[in-house]
């Protein structure tokens, strides 16, 4: 019960971190507010890649939608045995989450990118990255930003952006990191139950569990033994 709580907030968590991630996104398409800048495809050529739109954003709402689904469905039976369907919907959780990793790893690494590379801006020379060779040097030089002369604060604007574009989908990815741990958890600790078919006298039906001398059966369930009593019918 508790893992599936923890799971669950984990699920929600994602679904606040993909609509910032979307609307960061959109941000950087307008450069201090202003959009004749897009329209011109005067912008840094890292935004074309729709990370925080797609893959950090929409992408991750559907992951987040499908997992929440899985958690609280208790009650879908996707094969025979109630054990089969908690394992079966346990691989499904954990290849959602590692769908999540990708997207967000990559809108991780594409945000990385567009930050060490700079904006494209206008310069004394025309429009250019006018940082593009500095190796992100740029970014803990503040006197260089001044070589970009339109648009106006566009450094700082890339920058902060960029950084929580890659705060978010870090975060979106240990999220998803920890939700993989918890599935593979239950599977490898043996946290669903296990039911022992045991025969019994001839001419006696079969008993479900261990039957003890006590006339007591015992059934693992979530790694706990529990006794349940066991009626006899006595014939004359």
């Amino acid at each position: 019960m508790g893992s599936r709580k923890c799971g669950g907030c984990l699920s929600g968590l994602l679904i606040p971190l993909a609509l910032w991630s979307i609307t960061v996104n959109i941000l950087l398409y307008f450069p201090n507010g202003q959009t004749s800048y897009a329209s011109s495809n005067k912008l840094t050529n890292y935004v074309w890649y729709f990370e925080g739109i797609c893959f950090s954003g929409v992408m991750m709402l559907i992951v987040a939608a499908v997992l929440l689904v899985l958690e609280n469905n208790n009650n879908c039976k996707c094969c025979q045995s109630e054990n089969c369907s908690k394992k079966y919907m346990t691989l499904l959780s954990i290849i959602f989450s590692a769908l999540g990793i990708a997207c967000s790893g990559y809108c991780l690494v594409i945000s990385a990118l567009g930050l060490v590379q700079g904006p494209y801006c206008r310069t004394l020379h025309g429009w250019e990255y006018a940082f593009e060779g500095t190796a992100g040097r740029f970014l803990t030089d503040s006197s260089l930003w001044i070589q970009c002369l339109e648009p106006a604060h566009v450094v700082e604007w890339n920058i902060i952006l960029f950084s929580i574009l890659i705060a978010l989908s870090g975060l979106q990815v240990i999220v998803c990191l920890i939700r993989v741990v918890i599935q593979l958890s239950k599977i490898l600790c043996g946290t669903y139950s296990v039911i022992i078919q045991v025969r019994g006298e001839p001419g006696q039906a079969g008993l479900t569990g261990i039957v003890s001398s006590w006339g007591k059966t015992s059934l693992l369930r979530h790694g706990c033994v529990i006794f349940a009593s066991e009626k006899r019918k006595h014939g004359h």
